[in-house]
């Protein structure tokens, strides 16, 4: 019996699985650095002198910050949800321990003089029973550091609130001062051509994207393409022009059944919009069933299309450097509370918006899949 009461000790005193991830509470508190950096990086933006440049990559860091920030309150939500579930496990295994312990605080007879098996094993049970103490003081003090982390990723949520809201203010300035910057714009080179009557009709007239892209093909600029025959070289090494993942490949069937042949990308709403590489812009605006749309154009034969903006900036003909912003996704911003509630839901409470890609190749859409470098997102 008292070798059984032994047994249920050391079943007691089992360590549990450790819980295994990166450090929730740190990613956070970096996050919230990134944003008051991205905050700093405002303020030096407004006097230099390549101020689109210079607010385009405030606006970035900020969308890096939120990201951040985001992911981390996650990671913190599901380490909070696994040590509470370990917490109540260690509790029943507490409580059994000190039942079993009071059943040998009642007992009247010495524990170690009765082992039915003889001198040698009622030493050991003796030794056994003398590393409970200590035993017992090393899960008092884990479960203290349970506590303890418990408390910190609930301060984190709390804290949280602040750094999201100054977050998504500055954002929000930051695209304001993005959007002035760039219509104040004088110094871009441009590129004749593309009468606007015959754009603006061929537009309203098109029934489809391919229609309309192949009508621009027959409206020629003058003067040399950004790219010239570069733009081949660049062929896998694309970076993306938003921020996001893959959420539809090239022809891939969506939920009604629809194909279309570009690729269609998720990003968080008002995600700020650049263009892939240099390139002149040969259409700005609304088009079809896509919402605004910007339509550059690397080099001879290639046009890169991106639909579904919310805002689209620059104007036709201007010839844009790399990483230039032509426009922001659609929707707005999420509250700060909205972040906490996705956390502790587990679901996606933020509102993704989507980016659809095609790139034209001599008239025809090629696999975007091949250009961009998906697999560096």
């Amino acid at each position: 019996m008292r070798a059984g009461v032994v047994l249920i000790l050391l079943l007691a005193l089992a360590a549990p699985p450790a819980l295994a991830g990166r450090d929730p509470v740190f990613s956070a508190r970096r996050a919230a650095e990134d944003l008051k950096s991205a905050t700093r990086a405002l303020r030096d933006a407004r006097e230099t002198r390549d101020r689109v440049k210079a607010l385009s990559r405030t606006v970035r860091a900020y969308e890096a910050g939120l990201r951040a920030m985001r992911e981390s309150l996650r990671r913190a939500a599901v380490r909070e949800r696994a040590l509470r579930r370990d917490f109540r496990t260690r509790q029943a295994r507490l409580a059994r321990l000190l039942g079993v312990l009071q059943t040998l605080e009642r007992s009247a007879e010495p524990l170690l003089l009765i082992h039915p098996s003889g001198p040698l094993d009622t030493a050991r049970s003796g030794q056994i029973l003398s590393e409970i103490t200590p035993a017992l003081k090393a899960r008092a003090d884990d479960l203290r550091a349970q506590l303890r982390e418990l408390s910190l990723l609930q301060e984190l949520q709390q804290t949280a609130i602040d750094d999201l809201q100054a977050g998504l203010m500055g954002i929000q300035e930051a695209r304001v001062a993005l959007t002035e910057a760039i219509a104040r714009r004088t110094t871009l080179p441009r590129r004749v051509g593309g009468d606007p009557e015959r754009l603006k009709a061929l537009a309203e007239s098109s029934r489809s994207l391919t229609a309309f892209a192949n009508g621009l093909a027959d409206l020629p600029f003058d003067g040399a393409d950004p790219q010239g025959d570069g733009f081949a070289a660049l062929k896998g090494r694309l970076p993306l022009p938003v921020f996001g993942t893959l959420l539809r490949g090239f022809n891939e069937a969506d939920a009604a059944g629809l194909r279309r042949p570009g690729i269609l990308l998720a990003a968080p709403a008002v995600s700020l919009v650049t263009t892939p590489v240099a390139a002149t812009i040969r259409y700005r605006g609304p088009l079809l069933d896509y919402g605004n749309v910007i339509i550059l154009e690397p080099a001879a034969g290639y046009l890169i299309v991106l639909a579904g903006l919310g805002q689209v900036m620059g104007e036709v003909g201007q010839i844009l450097p790399a990483g230039t912003p032509v426009g922001l996704l659609r929707g707005s911003d999420p509250a700060a509370q909205d972040f906490l509630v996705e956390a502790s839901q587990g679901s996606g409470e933020i509102r993704q918006e989507t980016l659809y890609v095609e790139i034209r190749e001599d008239r025809q859409a090629v696999d975007p899949g091949a250009w961009f470098a998906l697999k560096d997102r």
